[in-house]
Order: structure tokens, then sequence, then C-alpha cells
């Protein structure tokens, strides 16, 4: 389980600018702020994150009754990314190695995350991530269990984000591919609308996860879900979320392709913050 003090911190700056966007008042403001603290007494001995997420996002609608706050960032990150996907396929077609620079171009995209920042330069880090080294590099395991691999789940993440999988996912080209994005709305991560909204479907099948945490819990998704995690030969997961729900599963079929964005991530995988990381515990 990936747990540190200092994400409780974390989770209070971007709730904070949440409550900026939020019309509410000082004393529902404060209201949730007792929530919140008193959420994480109660969980000390049993923190996930992502769950904590989510249980916090919950309080927070009570008080706004607005399910999907990042709506509208959402939606201007999609056409962000949309409107880069001429280039980008220009990009992965003239290089020599386009499966190499669609992967690299999907873990850029990762960039584009509210949990982590709200301050992000998506060109800049297209133009570092073409160049930059792993900082743990299972790259090359990856391309043999795709070309083996009879099944494969990928797991997304934020929304904007997903247009970069789906370049990444049209370069695979695998005959059986199914990409998951989140049970409801929850921060700026992907649902069923956005996967719709950027043409998913048209290069893989689609489905939800069953569950609105920012990661992928599998004992807490839906049937369905937890069906195709189980058939799965391979299981491609986006992002720091994912990587938090995961990794104390211990499977080997699932390999982490993610930016390192906080320093807490960077010291439990030993590499330094901003890093590029493509990571299976088999290896």
């Amino acid at each position: 389980m990936i747990s540190d003090h200092r994400c409780f911190f974390c989770f209070t700056r971007a709730f904070e600018k949440l409550l900026d966007k939020e019309s509410i008042s000082k004393e529902a403001k404060s209201s949730f702020t007792y929530d919140m603290v008193s959420l994480y007494l109660s969980k000390r001995d049993s923190f996930l994150t992502p769950l904590f997420t989510r249980e916090l996002h919950h309080i927070l609608r009570s008080y706004t009754h607005n399910a999907d706050p990042y709506k509208e960032e959402k939606k201007k990150n999609n056409d962000q990314s949309l409107s880069m996907v001429t280039d980008l396929e220009e990009v992965i077609n003239q290089s020599e190695d386009p499966f190499a620079t669609a992967l690299r171009l999907a873990i850029a995209g990762n960039i584009i995350d509210f949990a982590a920042s709200d301050n992000f330069d998506i060109q800049a880090t297209i133009d570092s991530a073409l160049l930059s080294e792993f900082a743990i590099d299972n790259s090359v395991q990856l391309r043999d269990r795709i070309k083996s691999a009879k099944k494969i789940l990928y797991l997304g993440d934020n929304a904007g984000e997903i247009v970069f999988d789906l370049l990444f996912i049209k370069t695979i080209v695998h005959p059986d591919l199914t990409f998951v994005v989140r049970g409801g709305p929850v921060i700026n991560d992907a649902t069923i609308e956005d996967a719709e909204y950027v043409g998913m479907k048209a290069v893989a099948n689609v489905i939800s996860s069953g569950f609105d945490a920012p990661s992928t819990i599998p004992d807490k998704s839906s049937q369905e879900f937890q069906k195709y995690f189980a058939e799965a030969d391979l299981i491609i997961s986006k992002g720091q979320g994912n990587l938090e729900g995961l990794f104390p599963l211990n499977d080997d079929r699932i390999f982490f392709l993610l930016m390192v964005k906080c320093n807490v991530i960077a010291e439990f995988l030993k590499v330094k913050k901003g890093s590029l990381v493509v990571y299976n515990s088999s290896y």
C-alpha cells in the first residue's frame, strides 16, 4: 500500500482549489474542512489514497450538489488534445520506431491531471518526453507481451490524456483490446462520456470500471469489469492513481505507464519527480 502523511496536505491543497470553484457559503466550506479532517483521522490505520479521495468528493457533493465540478475543464482538455492529433500522428508515423514514440506520447499525456496540478504545459511535456530516458524501462517487455497477448485490458486515467492513449492503441493494432474508464465523475478522470467524445470506441471496446474512485480497485468494481480483469493476458495501467490501487496486487500481468508527479511516488519507485516510467514487477 502506498501511503504517506504528505498525501493529506496534497488533498487539502487540491480541495482548497475546488472549494474556490464552488458557490457555497463560508460556513459550508468550514464544515467540509472539518469533515475532511475527521475522515482522515478515522482512516489513518487503513488509508488508501484513491478511496479517501472518492469519499471526500462524495462529501463535497452533498454541499455543492455538483456531481462533476471539472466537467468544463475535461471538455477543454479533450478538445485541446484532439486538436493535436494530426500533428502527433505525423510525429508517430515519421519516427524510426512508431511504437516507442506512441508510448512516450501516451505517458506524456499523463501530465493532464488536476489531482496533481492545474498548471501544466502539454506541448513542453511532449517535447521533453520524446527525448527523455525512461527512469524505469520495461518497454521492450511490454512490446513483447502485447504481441503475445490474446486479450488486453487498458486502464485509462484522465480526460484529455485518453486522446494520447487512443493514438498508442491505434499504433498497437490489437484485435482484442478493452479500454476502461471510471464508473462516474471524479476529479478530471475520464468517463464513458469522455471516451465517446474523443472517439475511443472506434479503436477499442470501451467499458466502465463501475466504481468512481480515481483509481482501479478490482474488488470494488463491477462484475463486468472483474470478468474482463480476470480474463486479460496483459493489463496496461495509466497514471499514479491506478498505480496506487493496483500495485499491492503484485500482478505480473500489469504494466504501469506514468509520469511521476509527486515526491511520494518518486520515493516509492526510487526515481526522480518528473520521470517517465514503464514498470512491471516481474522485471
